[in-house]
């Protein structure tokens, strides 16, 4: 009784966003800018030799150089087709399976125990297996994105699809909806924020499927130009190439972010409160 009566006696905890004592956004920039300065000042000292890592003003002359020179877009631009297509095909897939799956006793039987041994296999060791079935062209490194994005958006929709309030689908079914309409209208809606998270897992695995696929028998694409630079031991550029990874995978996952915060705009939870 003595405990609880404390416990009413203390003050309620109020989350407040942390300090920054006036210095805005430099504040969140300081120490990434303070690095990048003792990284330059220790390349010009020599204390970092150049064949272990480039200095920061050779990464930006590499970047400018490749930029202006269009190798940059064009290896680029074979990349982003790449995992484009094969996160289309493994989200599509692993959609639909998780919809058969979660609405289905029969898929559930038939399809889950399959999906859980492929999720345990390691899927950058598929890739000499990939090769063999489908060559060394584009179709093996597409076939690994795939594969790498299925199960992330499998596992996340057909948690959320199985996690919908009963009650909601009784109630549907009391006002008389059809099968279909309980789907769409309650059971979709209701797994839509774990699919989202899922698709963002999905774009990380594809992107790290990436990497691997296009260092094996490319001569096209980011992973090309970092191979091709490690054989000329030039840490610029590979830093170049590993920085536009990065930088491509926050500009993904921040358009799923906003797709986040369009999609699921009437939940309380997603509506920021804070002007």
């Amino acid at each position: 009784m003595q405990d609880a009566v404390t416990r009413a006696q203390l003050p309620p905890l109020r989350l407040t966003p942390p300090k920054t004592f006036g210095l805005g956004l430099f504040g969140r920039v300081a120490s990434p800018l303070a690095l990048i300065a003792l990284w330059q000042l220790g390349s010009m000292a020599g204390w970092i030799p150049a064949t272990k890592l480039a200095a920061p003003s050779a990464i930006l002359s590499a970047f400018w150089s490749l930029s202006v020179s269009g190798d940059l877009l064009r290896h680029l631009t074979v990349s982003l087709t790449r995992v484009s297509v094969g996160l289309v095909l493994g989200v599509a897939i692993g959609v639909q399976l998780a919809l058969v799956v979660g609405l289905s006793r029969l898929g559930d039987n038939a399809v889950d125990p399959l999906m859980q041994m492929l999720r345990t296999l390691p899927y950058l060791g598929m890739t000499p297996l990939l090769i063999l079935w489908f060559g060394i062209g584009e179709l093996p490194k597409i076939a690994l994105v795939a594969f790498a994005s299925v199960f992330p958006v499998y596992m996340t929709l057909l948690g959320g699809i199985r996690s919908v309030d009963p009650k909601l689908i009784e109630a549907a079914r009391i006002f008389g909806l059809r099968r279909w309409e309980i789907i769409r209208h309650v059971i979709l809606p209701g797994a839509l924020a774990p699919a989202l998270v899922g698709l963002r897992y999905s774009l990380g695995a594809a992107w790290l499927s990436l990497v691997v696929s296009e260092q094996i028998n490319a001569d096209r694409g980011i992973g090309y130009l970092i191979m091709d630079a490690r054989d000329f031991l030039r840490t610029d550029v590979i830093v170049v190439g590993l920085m536009i990874y990065a930088l491509l995978g926050l500009a993904t996952d921040a358009v799923v972010r906003a797709i986040e915060r369009r999609a699921l705009a009437w939940r309380p939870a997603i509506v920021r409160t804070n002007p």
